[in-house]
Order: C-alpha cells, then structure tokens, then sequence
C-alpha cells in the first residue's frame, strides 16, 4: 500500500489505507479514549504536507459505508496497521484484519453536545457532567451517531452522540462546550398506582385498653434521673419525708416567736415559709413561756476572783 497524496490549491491532504486492529490490552490508554495510533511513515509524510494542529482523521469502513473521526496518540504503529479502540471498531462494525481508509480532515470547534446513556447505571454517579468531562479528556473529536464509552471507577459506561454542533462532526480540543443528557435507553418510568377514589377504605380505630392481654397506656410512669446520678424520689417517698420532718417540729412553739425548737437534732433544716399568729390566750402563751423558762435558765453560782499584781523591785 502506497500514500495517496492530493494538492487542492497548494494545500496537501492525506489518505491510505491500513489493516485495523484492535488495540493491545496493555495499552488502556488507548482503549479509553478517541485517538489511534498510526506507523511512523504516516508521520514522515505528514510531516512534509501543511496540516493543521491537532492532527484529526476521517476514519472510513467503505465496505460497511460507516465512518468516523479520531485523533491520534502515537506513531509506533507496525508499518501498513493501525490500532483502534474496541468500541471504534465496533462502531464501523470492523473486525481485526479489515481494511480501514485513514484521511486527514479539519473540523470546527465544538459548541454543544448531547448524549444518551446506554446503561442506567449511569443515573448512580454523583456527578455526570464531572466524570463526562474527565472522561473527554482522552479524546480529540466527537461524530453524532458514535457511541463513546469512558471509564468511571473501574467500569466502563457508553454514551451515544446525539448531536454535535455546529456540524456532524467537531473538535473538543480546547473548546467551551455546552452538555446534555437524555433518558438511558433503558430507562423505564416508574408506574404510578391509580387508587380508585369511589371505594374509600375508613380507617378501622381500636381502642387499645379493649384488647385483652395488651398493656394500658400509664402516663408519666418512668422514673426521672437526676444529673449528679442520685435517685430520684417518688411521691410516696416524698409523702413519708415530710411526715416525718412534720413530727420532729414542735406544733405548740411552731408560731411563737422567739422559742426555739428543743426537739431539733442536728443535720436537719426547717424553715418556716408560711408563719401566722399565734391563736393560744395571752395567758396560756405567758404560762407556756414561763415553764419553758424554768427548762432553760438554771441557777448558777457566781465566784469573784480578786487580781492581785505583784511588783519586783
């Protein structure tokens, strides 16, 4: 196979045939992006013919009349082969060995594209338009009717190209473009359940304390936790307390004032939050303040001692 080399107004263009195959699994490079790797007698002859920067490719299976457009990755190629990714060939329905026409071409920059997810498994990711862009980093040009495929987390996901503006096929490199999604192909609407509004089910109620064998409803059962960890009282504990504290007091003093309480011990507070007037006689109040008098004041024997001072000469 020969270079078929053309001139149109000064200008070269590039076309030959190559024997296609698939490219080899260490290469994944390759496998996950748009470009081809060509035989480096491909770049000796470009080299010598005025193409533009990046070099884009018209790829054409004559036999099957299906085309497409890549980039290119490397010249290492064996002479007279090119290497493809799986889903390009699977595209221009290409099997290894067959023959694929390779021309140079210029496409316009692109401005919008839209693509369709094959698998729903795509609606999973987080962030679709992130991982798309990641994904078009490995690719030079987009042709409406392809269906890429890009890598996300160890699996592979496969778009097709529904459209590409402003021609059938453009250019990503370096270009500001507009992206939008459709429906998976396998994507399926939920079914909505019609509920038949003229035979309305009333709600059955049941009283719980009816049911045998069911607990009642008790409020404010639990016991209450403190902070500091200490027990919490109930009310018949605190019932006993202050009965309890009601007999330590003296209920005939309890009003009067300035009588202590004798049968106080110590380690127990009282305090008198309601105090009212006594409701005993002036002359049963004098006669209780004098017996209790008789308790306190005892007769004491009072000694002086005379200072003497003694003085030293």
């Amino acid at each position: 196979m020969f270079p078929f080399v053309e001139y149109f107004g000064g200008s070269g263009k590039f076309r030959r045939d190559y024997r296609c195959y698939s490219c080899p699994s260490n290469r994944k490079n390759v496998e996950h992006g748009g470009k081809v790797i060509l035989p480096s007698s491909a770049l000796d002859i470009l080299s010598r013919m005025n193409v533009q920067f990046p070099m884009l490719f018209k790829i054409t299976n004559s036999a099957k009349a299906k085309s497409s457009h890549c980039g290119v990755l490397e010249f290492v190629a064996e002479e007279g082969r090119i290497y493809l990714p799986s889903w390009m060939m699977k595209n221009l329905c290409l099997n290894d060995g067959d023959v694929l026409s390779v021309e140079s071409c210029t496409l316009p920059i692109a401005t919008f594209s839209k693509f369709q997810p094959v698998s729903s498994d795509f609606l999973d990711i987080t962030d679709p338009r992130a991982v798309l862009e990641r994904g078009l980093r490995g690719f030079a040009c987009l042709t409406s009717g392809d269906a890429v495929a890009i890598e996300y987390n160890e699996k592979i996901f496969e778009l097709i190209v529904l459209e590409t503006q402003p021609a059938e096929a453009v250019s990503i490199i370096e270009c500001d473009m507009q992206v939008d999604f459709v429906a998976p192909l396998d994507y399926k609407e939920p079914k909505s359940v019609v509920k038949n509004s003229s035979a309305k089910e009333k709600p059955i109620l049941i009283d719980a304390n009816d049911i045998p064998g069911v607990l009642k409803f008790l409020p404010f059962e639990g016991a209450g936790r403190r902070l500091g960890g200490t027990k919490r009282k109930n009310n018949l504990e605190t019932a006993q307390d202050l009965l309890n504290t009601a007999r330590m007091v003296d209920v005939a003093t309890i009003s009067i004032r300035g009588i202590p309480n004798y049968n106080w011990r110590p380690g127990l507070l009282t305090f008198r939050r309601c105090m009212q007037k006594s409701e005993l006689p002036e002359q049963a109040r004098m006669s209780l303040y004098q017996e209790l008098s008789k308790r306190v004041l005892r007769p004491c024997r009072i000694t002086v001692v005379k200072k003497f001072f003694l003085y030293c000469v």
